[in-house]
């Protein structure tokens, strides 16, 4: 297939914003030309690319074709730029598209990304065991998560761990384990819970307390599930990153020394070679090294 620059820039305009006409008004083209465009993508390629849903969506198809068109953009960019003899940064720069998952965005990855002063960041959110389906749908151009199988077209590379261990405040061990934690307590005491992609209290369960079902509140903000747990909400896994300041202060108690679940992190990002992906790419592993434990 022979696809344009005018096509690729149009897809990922569509997805980006939702909706045909939305992408019509970024792109300032009419809604008509717009179809056009993705009518004639579709038929050099012989597959659907869009779903059009609300908000529009990228078909399997799309998405290889939507990765393609955001590795274009940024070449396009960096070509911009080196042409004007741009190294300062006049020009605007291309938005990098990244997912992280929560706890590292909130706690070592923002850090990193500062050293970058000349970059701007599109950066999304997922639970670091599916970050990776944000670089197959085309979303991201890298990503922070749990997987090491890389994606088609990716390269990954290990970052660290990140430990987390059971924690809850003084108020909550006084009324919910005032005894001690034990299985009979954590089947019955109250746990936090990121969102309903978040295994990492079932998996300290599975180990410690077996079968058990507690009561969940859903904290969806990872700075906020460390304070719910300090104001006493319920109990939860906690970076230790997150939690030791809590804990010397006196604000959450260990509930489980030994009941720590380690989760490995990679990075994960285009094979494309390009000054933008690995300028990133340097920043995030040296910031990875201070932070987290070694793999």
């Amino acid at each position: 297939m022979d696809a344009s620059t005018d096509q690729l820039r149009t897809l990922a305009a569509v997805i980006d914003h939702g909706t045909f006409d939305r992408a019509a008004a970024a792109l300032h083209i009419t809604p008509s030309a717009v179809s056009q465009r993705i009518k004639s993508l579709e038929e050099q390629s012989g597959r659907i690319v869009v779903r059009r849903s609300k908000p529009v969506q990228a078909t399997e198809a799309g998405a290889v074709l939507l990765r393609l068109a955001r590795q274009v953009a940024l070449l396009e960019a960096e070509a911009a730029a080196e042409l004007e003899g741009d190294e300062g940064g006049t020009a605007a720069p291309t938005a990098i598209p990244l997912v992280v998952n929560a706890d590292s965005l909130a706690t070592w990855v923002l850090p990193a990304l500062a050293t970058l002063p000349g970059s701007v960041f599109d950066i999304t959110l997922d639970d670091q065991e599916h970050t990776i389906g944000r670089l197959r749908d085309g979303t991201a151009m890298a990503a922070i998560g749990s997987d090491a199988e890389p994606v088609q077209g990716c390269t990954v590379s290990a970052l660290g761990v990140m430990r987390y261990r059971p924690v809850a405040s003084p108020a909550f061990v006084a009324r919910w384990c005032p005894d001690g934690w034990t299985r009979e307590r954590a089947a019955v005491a109250p746990v936090l819970v990121y969102d309903r992609k978040d295994a990492l209290q079932d998996r300290y369960l599975a180990r410690f307390a077996p079968g058990a079902h507690p009561p969940r509140q859903f904290v969806p903000a990872s700075t906020e599930f460390a304070g719910a747990a300090a104001l006493g909400l319920g109990w939860g896994m906690v970076p230790d990153l997150q939690a030791d300041p809590l804990v010397a202060d006196g604000r959450l108690v260990v509930l489980d020394r030994d009941g720590a679940v380690d989760v490995p992190l990679y990075w994960q990002q285009w094979s494309l070679r390009s000054a933008a992906p690995d300028g990133v790419d340097a920043a995030i592993a040296r910031a990875a090294a201070a932070a987290l434990r070694p793999a």
